[in-house]
């Protein structure tokens, strides 16, 4: 069953780095890191992985937000807790809000449809999301490269396929663990300000 899985991983652990750095993937890049320097995944491709997913993703909620604006889907995105404060920062501040909002785990989503809305025009867009895209990549498949350093260090030299395993699955459950209590935090702040 583990070799299973780890063939699995290696077949297709590029396209889910891809796939989650598409949507919000802090944890499938961390894991993405981790494999590379395991050598399950090879660096450059997980790295190039993380990069186009995280792009194409923003730059699908931008598209979305201005195109589809009357769209149900932007219409509800518009009233949930934090949309009229991302509204605020994307159109008075447009640039630091391109190249951040990536950051703001459970908001990425609505600061993509509110660049959008904002009418944050295609090439500052584009120019700061490519910027953004490079420095989070590197960050995020950085951290997973270089916690597999330390998980090396404390378990030996070579781990086996179940080590692997089991420690990228505690990364995914550390990080959504962390993220679920941050985002609480920050979703039930924003319904203090919206409210």
């Amino acid at each position: 069953m583990i070799e299973a899985v780890d063939t699995f991983v290696r077949d297709y652990g590029i396209l889910a780095v891809f796939a989650g750095s598409a949507a919000e993937g802090e944890s499938v890049a961390i894991v993405g890191g981790f494999f590379a320097h395991q050598m399950v995944l090879p660096l450059w491709q997980t790295f190039a992985a993380a990069l186009i997913g995280t792009f194409v993703g923003d730059t699908g909620y931008y598209i979305f937000g201005k195109w589809f604006a009357d769209h149900r889907w932007v219409l509800k995105l518009r009233g949930k807790p934090g949309f009229k404060h991302a509204m605020h920062l994307a159109q008075t501040r447009p640039r630091a809000f391109v190249f951040f909002n990536r950051y703001a785990y459970g908001l990425r989503l609505l600061g993509g449809v509110a660049c959008g809305l904002a009418k944050i025009d295609w090439p500052t867009f584009l120019i700061y999301n490519v910027l953004s895209s490079i420095v989070w990549a590197t960050l995020f498949v950085g951290i997973g490269y270089f916690f597999g350093l330390g998980a090396e260090a404390l378990v030996g030299d070579v781990l086996h396929e179940h080590q692997r395993l089991i420690i990228a699955a505690a990364i995914i459950l550390a990080i959504s663990l962390v993220v679920f209590v941050v985002a609480r935090k920050v979703m039930a702040r924003e319904k203090r300000i919206d409210g």
